[in-house]
Order: C-alpha cells, then sequence, then structure tokens
C-alpha cells in the first residue's frame, strides 16, 4: 500500500492530502482516505488509473475519488449561518 504524508504534516490549501492506494491480485484499485475506503476501481478504470497515478498521486486520488475542493469553501465560512 502506498500512503500519503504523515498527518500534521503542512501543505498548500488546497492540495489533497491523506490518500493511499493498493492494487488487489484480481487488478483491482482500493483507494482509501485517512484510513477509510474512499473508491473501489476495477478493470480498465483502474488499468487508466494506475497509468495516471504517477504523476500527482494524492490530486489524482482526489479527482478519482470526488474528494476535492470545490472552491466555495471560503464563501461558505462567511455566511452567517456558519460564522462562530
Amino acid at each position: 500500500m502506498r500512503h500519503a504524508p504523515p498527518p500534521g504534516t503542512l501543505s498548500a490549501m488546497g492540495v489533497a492530502s491523506g490518500f493511499a492506494y493498493a492494487v488487489r491480485a484480481d487488478g483491482t484499485v482500493v483507494i482509501t482516505h485517512h484510513g477509510r475506503h474512499a473508491s473501489t476501481l476495477r478493470g480498465g478504470r483502474a488499468a487508466e488509473f494506475l497509468a495516471e497515478v504517477d504523476d500527482d498521486p494524492q490530486g489524482v486520488m482526489a479527482r478519482w475519488t470526488g474528494n476535492y475542493r470545490h472552491g466555495n469553501e471560503r464563501t461558505a465560512r462567511q455566511h452567517p449561518r456558519n460564522r462562530r
């Protein structure tokens, strides 16, 4: 299993972290985020993922699982309902 940097490592805002993946004997790829199951890829999707993951593993896994920033986090934080 390939692991992300240790928790508490400083990262820039918007940079994905905490993802890891494992390739099973049958070719299935299991992606986890902070130790929890995030996605399972099989067949052609698994092969496509493995071909792409070498470039930027954290960003690729975030994109494939749908767990990435959408751009509205700062706006939502300013909303009166979310103020503390």
